[in-house]
Order: structure tokens, then sequence, then C-alpha cells
């Protein structure tokens, strides 16, 4: 990215773009269902061609938004995103429909990989996917309090993403060109920190494979398994995104006062524990309690592993290929969920998920340990955002001597006791400008 810094809304509303579709993804999934005669195992196969479409665009562009340019590579992200939605809502045979999601994911993938990319150049990466995550938690919450009200099928949804990918479109008119030949930072040009983001991006995939296993089929768990209309579980679904919003609030006033490792590992253990309660409910009450509280604390974690992915590597690569995993886990979340639904049970998926979440919260714990995510205090790097900011500032060459480790603590500063005060305001004899003393130039001089 651009040097120059540049406003985070244009990130932000990229970020949307590219976020809504796996957000929509249990109506996408349910209307599919319902209005194409799908079985809910084919249902969810078109969901996961969908995402796994958006994964294979983050991978391709790891490393190179730069070279593309972040503003021709979004534009052509969020063409893509509106023309492929937009012919699958329009479409009303299953191949093409199929077809339009595949192209459609490829414009939602190619969009994320460009606002991870920026938001890792970013001061404060963690701020501004917590941003990101606010606007795509409230634009989802909005459709979802509107869309089962219209009817319209699968083509509903669709054109709704469609239509938020055009409304972005001038947006990229604030984000940076190509970099010249198309090589910037050539420090950076290995990964860093390939253990830590391997296990990271690795963790991620099973982390978001468990929970979007259970988002494909949070709709059919509503209305089959505990009764509620379509109307009330697009309701609960509306207040879990709203305390969405809440929650990535409180995470982005919190910033890093504790670190990532406890957000991530204390965050993750309540996501199981909300994975088992919502499906196993029998009632409403249950049903809401889970999704609300699941729906609460995801977007926290996730902006924290946003932001652990982009401290790794100012150029966004790991942000990137994170980001890309994640998509991977996302894809494969709505087959399994099926799968699993249809062969145990809706409470035996959750026990299995849940359980699946447990295990990654230790290496996400310990990843966040070892880069830098330790909380906080005073004397800590934290000057321009951190642990980022000292990666920027390495690659960018500002500063001429080597940079302190992720967590290290800075040199010590004297303190400087305030001059005496005369009548209530500082004695200017106390204060001469800078330079040798007289009786130093003396000695020098030779004079006596």
């Amino acid at each position: 990215m651009s040097p120059r810094p540049r406003a985070a809304w244009p990130l932000v509303a990229v970020f949307t773009a590219g976020y809504l579709a796996a957000y929509l993804l249990p109506t996408v999934v349910g209307r599919l269902s319902v209005h194409l005669g799908l079985g809910p195992a084919r249902a969810g196969l078109v969901g996961s061609a969908l995402l796994l479409s958006s994964a294979v665009a983050g991978f391709t562009l790891a490393g190179r938004v730069e070279s593309f340019g972040p503003r021709r590579a979004a534009r052509t992200g969020l063409v893509l995103a509106a023309a492929g939605y937009g012919c699958a809502a329009l479409a009303g045979s299953v191949p093409l429909v199929v077809a339009g999601a595949m192209v459609g994911g490829l414009g939602s993938g190619t969009a994320t990989a460009v606002a991870a990319a920026g938001i890792a150049a970013r001061h404060d990466p963690h701020r501004t996917s917590s941003l990101g995550l606010l606007s795509v938690s409230a634009t989802a919450g909005a459709l979802y309090l509107t869309i089962p009200h219209l009817g319209g099928g699968h083509r509903l949804p669709f054109a709704s993403i469609a239509l938020v990918a055009l409304l972005v479109c001038p947006a990229t008119a604030r984000l940076g060109g190509a970099t010249r030949g198309g090589t910037a930072a050539p420090v950076a040009r290995r990964l860093p920190h390939r253990r830590s983001g391997l296990v990271l991006a690795g963790g991620m995939l099973v982390w978001s494979m468990a929970q979007n296993a259970l988002w494909g089929v949070s709709g059919r768990i509503g209305t089959v398994q505990v009764g509620l209309s379509e109307v009330t579980v697009g309701a609960v679904f509306a207040a879990a995104l709203g305390a969405g919003l809440l929650g990535v609030t409180g995470a982005g006033v919190l910033g890093g006062r504790l670190g990532r490792a406890v957000p991530v590992g204390l965050g993750t253990v309540v996501i199981a524990a909300s994975i088992v309660l919502s499906s196993s409910a029998g009632d409403l009450g249950s049903f809401a309690t889970g999704e609300i509280l699941w729906n609460t604390v995801y977007p926290v974690v996730l902006s924290y592993l946003i932001g652990l992915a982009a401290s790794l590597d100012v150029r966004g690569r790991w942000a990137v290929l994170a980001g890309s995993a994640s998509s991977v886990g996302v894809a494969c979340g709505p087959v399994l969920g099926s799968v699993l639904s249809e062969r145990v049970g809706y409470p035996v998926m959750g026990l299995l998920l849940g359980s699946l979440t447990l295990l990654v919260a230790v290496p996400f714990t310990a990843v966040a340990l070892h880069t830098g995510g330790r909380p906080l205090l005073p004397g800590a790097v934290r000057r321009r955002g951190g642990a980022p900011a000292a990666l920027l500032a390495a690659s960018s060459g500002a500063v001429p001597g080597p940079v302190p480790e992720l967590g290290a603590p800075e040199q010590a500063v004297a303190e400087i006791s305030p001059p005496a005060l005369r009548g209530g305001r500082p004695d200017r004899d106390a204060f001469r400008t800078a330079g040798p003393s007289a009786g130093a130039v003396q000695s020098l001089s030779g004079n006596p």
C-alpha cells in the first residue's frame, strides 16, 4: 500500500462487501434448499462452492495486491461480485445459480484480500478490522430483519450482496494505485514468522470450519428443531448480529490492554459453550441465548485474530493467507454441518463442533503469546500501533537501527525534574539554548 496515510473508511467498505456473503450464508443456503428444491447437503455444497471460490482468490492474491494496485484489484473484485451474484439472483436453474455464486465468490475473495492487505499496512490493524466487522455485522443484521418479510426465494439474498458490491465501488477511488515495478518493501520478500503464521492459518481453517458448520444450519435448527417461523429466526439472527456490534465495539475500546492471548483463548472457550447450547436448544429462549452469546464473542475473537495475522507481516501476506485459510474452513463448514446434522442430529453435532473449537484455543493462545500477545504494560513497544508499527518502521526504513522484537521493553528514559517555579511560573534563568556550556568551551580552547 502507499506509504501516505489514507482514511480507513474505504478499506472498511471493501471489507464489508467482501465478507457479506459469508455472513448471509444461512439465509442463502436455507432459501436454496426451500425454493430450488435442493436437499440440505446439496444446498450446503452450493454455499461451499461460493466460499471455496473466495478462498482461491485470496490465495492467488496473497502478496500481489501491491503489484496490481489496491484500487484496480478492489474494483475488479467488486465488479465480479456484482455480476456473479446478480446472475445467480436472476437465474432459475441450479447450474446457473452455482456458476454465478462461484463468480461472485471470486469477487468477494478479491475484495477481502485487498482489505486484508490494507488493514495490515495501517498503524492499528486491530482497530480497522474492528470497524470492518462492525460495518458488515450492521449490514447483515439489517438484511436479516428485511429479507424474511420480502420473500423472493433465493433471488433476494444474492441481489442484496450484488447491490452492496455496487454501492461500495465508488469508495475504491480512495485506495492506492500500483507500485512502481510492482516492488514495494523489498526487505520483506520472505514471509516472516513462518511457524507462527502457519499455525495461525491452520488454526483459523479449523476454527472457521467449526463456526460455519453451525452457522450454515442455524436456520434449520430454529425452524426444524425448535419450531420457529422464518421471521422469528431472522429476528433472532438480527439480535445476535446486533449483540456482535456491541462485542466488536467493546473490543475496539479495549484494544491491546489485555494483549491478544486472553481475548482469543478465553473467547474461544465461550464460543465452544455457545455452540453446544445453540445446537441442543429446544425452545426460543435457549436458541436465542446460544445464538446471541455466540455472535457476541465470535466477531471479537475474529477481530483479534485478524489483527494478529496482520502484525506478522506489514505487507499483509499473512493476513491474506490466514483469511483465505479461514475462507476454506468457512466453505467446508456448511457441508460438515449438513452431513453431521443428518447423520447424528443437531445436539451431537454441537458437541463435536464445540470440542473441535476447544482444541484450537491452545495453538491460538500460544501464537498470540509468542508474537507479542502479552498485555501492553507501561514500557512496552506501543507507539503508533505497537508491534505492527515496529514492523512497518523496519520495512520502510524509518529507523536506522534494529527494531525491538515484539513485546520487547523500550530503552530506559531518564526522568527530568521540572525547574523551580518563581511566582507560580517556571524560572526563565533555568532555561538556556542547547549546546556545550561556556565552561566546557573554555576548557576545550585552553583559555582559563
